[in-house]
């Protein structure tokens, strides 16, 4: 019976030591509001915290400018997308936070993750996750060749890393399975998970990027994963013939639409807007804000001329 009691003691205090653990491999504790802090209780997950926002860009730059620079450096919408959402976390820093543990953290180092199809339009392909760290002072174009660097080993047919984990974890019985992804959220509520998994895990990122217009699709609604801690979700949607109004007057026109999800934990929606009207600002005139396709590539961040 001691010694039972002692085992109840010896669990409790190591519980208790666990939650003053605070330090992450890939983010930094922030201190909350205690209104924010209530919110972490009343609304531990992402599911019950997730917002939706409709966002549309006038598309007809935009078109003008994709054709040009796919045929200069191989840039698409994917491209154009993920350089918009790099902008738009350089424009409102706060959107690249988490919470994770009932805790809010700034993450070290802006990340972006996007789906692709091994092979183009077949829709027997795998799907593929790429995450990519976003560096300072890159131009468009630097930006572009990573991406397609990504895309090329993908789409080269070579087993990947996530292929042979994903292998690995096939084969383990559903039981056994459910019970290591159990296992794997608790260690990281507690921050107990390691830097090297973090890092090459494609839901530990700053927003994830999934361009249905590629595969000539509206945007849709997408969830956020408890698994992780992605916070922003971007649906691209195919550019569609629209009635927009100009100067009071009805004209034809060319629209993106894309449709973003958002744990409203990180920070309040004024934040969220203003992530969100720099993607457009950016796509809306990318020329200006990605740089010129025939002239020298210049930095996408920081502008000076950005206000």
């Amino acid at each position: 019976m001691i010694w039972f009691a002692l085992v109840v003691v010896l669990l409790v205090a190591i519980w208790s030591l666990l939650h003053f653990k605070t330090s992450r491999p890939d983010g930094r504790l922030l201190p909350v509001q205690p209104y924010r802090q209530l919110m972490f209780q009343i609304m531990p997950t992402r599911t019950e915290s997730v917002v939706y926002f409709d966002v549309f860009v006038r598309a007809e730059k935009l078109e003008r400018y994709l054709e040009q620079a796919g045929t200069k450096f191989g840039a698409t919408m994917t491209h154009a997308t993920l350089a918009a959402s790099n902008l738009c976390l350089c424009a409102a820093p706060r959107m690249n936070r988490f919470v994770l543990g009932r805790r809010l953290y700034e993450r070290d180092g802006r990340w972006l993750t996007f789906t692709m199809k091994r092979t183009k339009l077949d829709r027997e392909a795998k799907l593929s996750t790429v995450k990519m760290q976003m560096h300072d002072g890159e131009t468009f174009p630097a930006l572009c060749a990573r991406i397609n660097e990504h895309i090329g080993v993908e789409r080269s047919g070579k087993r990947t890393h996530a292929d042979k984990e994903f292998d690995l974890f096939n084969l383990l019985p559903r039981p056994a399975l459910r019970g290591g992804v159990g296992a794997l959220m608790v260690l990281d509520y507690f921050n107990l998970l390691p830097g090297w998994y973090i890092k090459d895990d494609p839901l530990y990122t700053s927003i994830f990027v999934a361009n249905l217009g590629s595969l000539g699709m509206r945007a849709g609604f997408h969830h956020l994963f408890e698994y992780g801690n992605c916070p922003g979700f971007v649906m691209v949607g195919k550019v569609e013939d629209v009635a927009c109004v100009e100067d009071g007057k009805v004209v034809p026109g060319r629209q993106l639409h894309m449709r973003v999800t958002y744990d409203e934990r990180i920070d309040d929606g004024l934040n969220a807007r203003l992530g969100m009207d720099a993607m457009v600002r950016v796509l809306s005139d990318p020329e200006r804000w990605l740089g010129g396709v025939d002239t020298e590539a210049k930095a996408m961040w920081p502008r000076s001329d950005w206000e």
